[in-house]
């Protein structure tokens, strides 16, 4: 083929875009680089694409937030079906679900609150509605439930927003967590020298793994605010 040839063939048109593709593409970006990575411009560069064909399926940053929130909603996995005897165990399950999510998401606790009620999508629908079943199944009158579930997500998303946090920063430091913790150990002994009820506290949690005790520092967290719950229906 002439160079003169080459010069006049036909481009090949870029790959059409859809709206799931580049919701699949931020989730990889946000996950990859956190919030503060996510514009119109990098996403499209990385697609391929100018920023200009993305606005052809959201309407800017704003929404594509919305819609990736829900996107990564759809991991969550909230029992269905509980009896009235099963509600704590089922609702304790969803928000571990709702951890777990956010831990591999660490970006989406910082957002949840920037998706307004006129933009919840359907996973994030179909978690609200089989959640406020489990409460309302608990015995929670209408608008008590909403209350009673409000609380147990507060609780979760404050917990892992500290506990991603965290984990990020250690990613970026190269450390395990482990490695982390042996380089705490002697200024937390120099430290607890002399207090001898923090230093009981400290030596009570001692030799776990990290990880099995963030576990357990949120599941300690959860079960109280679900005796609390509890508690509240014993009343009437």
């Amino acid at each position: 083929m002439s160079a003169d040839e080459r010069q006049h063939r036909p481009t090949a048109p870029s790959p059409a875009l859809s709206r799931a593709q580049i919701v699949a593409a931020a989730v990889r970006l946000l996950d990859a680089e956190g919030i503060e990575a996510l514009s119109m411009r990098r996403l499209g560069t990385g697609m391929g694409a100018a920023a200009t064909s993305l606005y052809r399926h959201v309407t800017g940053k704003d929404e594509l937030i919305q819609l990736v929130v829900d996107e990564v909603c759809g991991e969550l996995e909230v029992p269905g079906g509980a009896t009235a005897a099963e509600w704590r165990d089922a609702v304790s399950r969803g928000g571990h679900s709702l951890r777990a999510m956010a831990l591999r998401h660490p970006w989406v606790a910082s957002v949840l609150g920037r998706v307004g009620p006129a933009h919840l999508g359907p996973n994030l629908m179909g978690m609200s509605e089989r959640m406020l079943g489990l409460f309302r199944t608990a015995g929670f009158p209408a608008g008590e439930a909403d209350l009673a579930m409000q609380a147990v997500v507060s609780y979760v998303v404050g917990a892992t927003t500290a506990e991603a946090a965290h984990l990020s920063r250690l990613a970026r430091s190269g450390q395990s967590e482990q490695e982390w913790l042996e380089g705490l150990r002697p200024g937390a002994r120099r430290a607890l020298a002399g207090h001898p009820s923090p230093a009981g506290e400290h030596a009570a949690k001692d030799g776990r793994h990290p990880r099995e005790r963030r576990e357990a520092n949120f599941d300690y967290g959860l079960q109280r605010i679900l005796d609390g719950l509890e508690t509240r229906l014993s009343l009437g």
